[in-house]
């Protein structure tokens, strides 16, 4: 189905991406934790305000 030449692209691709990726993270940690300081809080209520919804129509479709 594929050619030995596209695994071999597709394999290298995945590990140079991947590698990217964690650099990159490792890079940006204290950064990300000073700019996104308190997120947890907005996903929270986000999360509460979903949950709220999908409760309010079940309760009003009775």
């Amino acid at each position: 189905m594929f050619s030995s030449g596209q695994i071999a692209f597709a394999l290298f691709f995945i590990v140079a991406f991947t590698a990217a990726m964690v650099w990159v993270y490792r890079s940006d940690r204290e950064t990300t934790k000073k700019q996104y300081k308190g997120v947890g809080w907005v996903l929270l209520a986000f999360v509460s305000f979903v949950i709220i919804l999908f409760l309010l129509k079940y309760i009003l479709s009775f």
